[in-house]
C-alpha cells in the first residue's frame, strides 16, 4: 500500500503532493514501485493539526481518487468523516 497526503500541512510529506497533477504523479510512482492500493488522506494529522471541514477534504481527495480509479488503481480513503 502506498499513502498519498493531498494536504497542505502534512508532516510526513511536507505537503508535496497537495496539488491534483503532483498527487497524481506520486500515485502512479508508488504503484511503478508496487503498491497495489494507494491510501488517499484529505486531513493532516500531525500534533496541532486543525480539523478539516468535510466539504474540504472531498474537494481535496475526490478528484484524485476519481482519476486514479479511472486508471484502475485500487483506492482507499483515510479520513474522519467515515
Amino acid at each position: 500500500m502506498g499513502v498519498l497526503n493531498v494536504t497542505p500541512d502534512s508532516f510526513s510529506d511536507g505537503g508535496q503532493h497537495d496539488g491534483f497533477d503532483a498527487a497524481l504523479a506520486h500515485a502512479r510512482l508508488l504503484v511503478a514501485q508496487g503498491a497495489n492500493i494507494i491510501d488517499v488522506g484529505g486531513e493532516s494529522t500531525r500534533p496541532g493539526a486543525e480539523r478539516v471541514p468535510l466539504a474540504e477534504e472531498q474537494r481535496r481527495v475526490l478528484p484524485v481518487i476519481e482519476a486514479l480509479s479511472a486508471e484502475g488503481v485500487s483506492v482507499s480513503i483515510d479520513t474522519l468523516h467515515a
